[in-house]
Formats: C-alpha cells, sequence, structure tokens
C-alpha cells in the first residue's frame, strides 16, 4: 500500500513528504492508520547529527492510532483497538524484561537502533530501496507497520493527540519523577527545561506531592503556563539560576532535580543545584559522543545521587493505561500540553516553532 510519511534523507535536513511504499504486516507485527504523532526533539536529532541513524529515516516516534490489520501470530490485539505507540518493545523474556526493566529489552535494542523489524528488514521503501524506521516506528505517516509489542491498547475515548503524547513526553517525564526518583511527598524538585518532557515531568512532581516545583528555562514566555500546571516558580535559564534555587530551597538546593534538555552543561547544573543527599535525574538525551562534567569527589562527599532516566523508566502495558487513567481522571491536564496542532506537510514549520521556544507540544494530526 502506499503512505505519505516525513523522511530524512541526509543530515541537515530538510524533511520531506514523500508517498512511501508500506509492505503488510508479518509475523508479530501490526498495521496502524495514524491520527496524531507528536513533534519531539528526539527526531531532530536525526536532523543535527546529533543522533546517529541509518538514512534515509521514515521520522516520528510518538504516536497513536487505530489497528488495521494484525499479522499472523498476533492475539493480543485486534482491528479497531486504539493505540498508543511505544518506541521501546520488549520481548518479555530477556534478562532486562525479568528484572522489571523493559525498556531496556535486549532483544529489540539492535533492531530498533537499525531502523528495523526483528527480522533486520523494514516495511517502507522508496522506489525498491530501504527506508528506516526510527525508533522501530516512523510514525509522521498515514499508515505504519510496527511491532505488536510498540501497540499499547488505550480506551478510545482518549484523544488521539493526548493518546500519542503519553507515548513518549508524558511517560518520560511523569516516569521520570514517578518511577525513577520516586519523588516523595513534601519535597522540592527543579525540572530544567520547559518542553514536552519538563512539563511532564512538572505534572508528575505534582501528582508526587512535592511542595516546591521549580522550573528553569531560557524561554521566559513560558513562565505563565508552567505555573498554571503546577509549578510553584520560574526561574530564567542562565547564571543566577542555581542561586535562585537555593534561595528557594533553604540555601541547600532543590531534593530532586531533572534534566528534560539533554544538554551536558544543563545536566552539570542539576548536579549543582541539587543539595546534599539530593538526586540527579537525566531524562533527556544528549548528543552521542558528548561528555558531561559529573565530579565524582563532588558527588560522593555530598552524597548525590545520580540517575540515568530512560523513556521514564516505563513499563508501558502498565504505565501508559495508568497515565490515561488519571488524565481520565482530571488528575493529569494533558489537553493543556498541546500548543499548536499541524498537518502533516507543515512539518518543518512545526520543528521551527519547536526550536524556536514557542510550543511546550505541537502535533502533526492525520484525516479521521
Amino acid at each position: 500500500m502506499k503512505t505519505r510519511t516525513a523522511v530524512l534523507h541526509a543530515v541537515g535536513g530538510p524533511i520531506a513528504v514523500e508517498t512511501l511504499d508500506l509492505a503488510a504486516p508479518r509475523a508479530g507485527e501490526v498495521l496502524v492508520r495514524i491520527q496524531a504523532a507528536g513533534v519531539c526533539h528526539s527526531d531532530w536529532h536525526l536532523v543535527s547529527g546529533a543522533t546517529r541513524h541509518p538514512l534515509p529515516a521514515a521520522l516520528g516516534h510518538e504516536g497513536a492510532g487505530r489497528v488495521e490489520a494484525v499479522g499472523p501470530g498476533v492475539a493480543s490485539l485486534r482491528v479497531g483497538d486504539s493505540v498508543s505507540l511505544n518506541w521501546a518493545p520488549a520481548c518479555g523474556d530477556c534478562f532486562y524484561c525479568l528484572h522489571d526493566s523493559p525498556c531496556l529489552c535486549e532483544t529489540w535494542l539492535e533492531p530498533i537502533w537499525a531502523g528495523t523489524m526483528l527480522d533486520g528488514t523494514p516495511r517502507y521503501t522508496l522506489d525498491g530501496g530501504p527506508v528506516y524506521h526510527y525508533c522501530g516506528l516512523g510514525c509522521f505517516s498515514e499508515y505504519v507497520v510496527v511491532p505488536a509489542q510498540s501497540c499499547v491498547p488505550l480506551d478510545p475515548r482518549v484523544p488521539a493527540s493526548v493518546a500519542a503524547l503519553i507515548g513518549c513526553a508524558v511517560m518520560t517525564g511523569v516516569g521520570a519523577v514517578l518511577n525513577t526518583a520516586q519523588v516523595r511527598p513534601g519535597s522540592s524538585v527543579a525540572v530544567f527545561g520547559a518542553g514536552g518532557v519538563g512539563v511532564s515531568a512538572v505534572l508528575g512532581a505534582r501528582l508526587a506531592g512535592a511542595s516546591r516545583i521549580i522550573v528553569v528555562d531560557k524561554a521566559e514566555n513560558k513562565a505563565e503556563m508552567v505555573l498554571s500546571l503546577g509549578a510553584t516558580d520560574f526561574v530564567p535559564a542562565g547564571e543566577s539560576a542555581i542561586d535562585a534555587i537555593k534561595a528557594l530551597t533553604g540555601g541547600r538546593g532543590a531534593d530532586y532535580t531533572v534534566e528534560a534538555v539533554g544538554l551536558p552543561a544543563v545536566q552539570e547544573a542539576c548536579l549543582a543545584a541539587a543539595r546534599p543527599g539530593g538526586t540527579i535525574v537525566l531524562a533527556g538525551l544528549s548528543a552521542m559522543g558528548t561528555s558531561t562534567n559529573l565530579p565524582g569527589a563532588l558527588i560522593t562527599r555530598q552524597e548525590k545521587t545520580v540517575k540515568g532516566s530512560y523513556y521514564g523508566s516505563a513499563h508501558p502495558a502498565r504505565d501508559f493505561p495508568f497515565l490515561a487513567s488519571l488524565y481520565q481522571n482530571g488528575q493529569l491536564d494533558l489537553d493543556r500540553l498541546i500548543t499548536r496542532t499541524y498537518r502533516l506537510d507543515e512539518i518543518n514549520e512545526a520543528y521551527a516553532e519547536m526550536l524556536g521556544g514557542k510550543v511546550l507540544r505541537s502535533v502533526i494530526v492525520f484525516d479521521d
């Protein structure tokens, strides 16, 4: 079948919308008609070269839609199911899956980074040549074939745009707070970065009962929005940010700091902003090959804990429906994360506005 898809042919872009051939789902795979796909900085890392990935690549990893067909051996999904896409499928049997870390599944690690299905081949082609699936999805597309493990059924009453965000930004940000950091009620949390992941971390800190939630960002136009979503304070990014955080936390620093940008300098600022005995959570994806100065002498003497948080330490089959239920109960105000929607042909404009700090999260929407 044919499908219009956002494709990156070379580092530096632009992103082209092209008509690809999409093969039918094979054993263990599912055809999904995409209804919404979030515009996330991680896809831009392919454009900038910060993330190395086989090209040409079908972009998009934060999607939701409906199941159109299932391949042989798929018993967990039915045609018509509303699903949020999980970009870290898990086999359920490897060491990490059996130790409650399915997002680190070793069976799927190599195929996902190769941009293929489990058999080592992609389902997209252009003029007979392969087009690789970013994060095993490539969901800036009208249709996509994905592993069955990448489909998490949700209540169809959850809007597709919200279900898409649950599949990445919300899971990553809320999960960094609830799963990775395990923030305690009454504590202080400083979140660096007010994009989709950072604002989701704010929502997670509010759920956890944090008493002080500080957001640091260079885009001061976001202050009013993050404060209305549960942050208690907004601090402009810059040299004075650490002092401002300490002033708001009795001179000590925050109990927890969350880095949601993916820049070494910001990761280092998170270490400085955490109090002695505090926890630093690195949730942003920094560029491959970069390094961060996290001095062992300081970490040891001040008993600080540094944790990586990949996909919010997610267990998607458990966590996606939980987050969706919180949204439906009014405990997660996810509608307000969506600043603007775009059509697929407007994808380059969507990324320009994201890079300009004009949105919390934007979403590509498709015709039903």
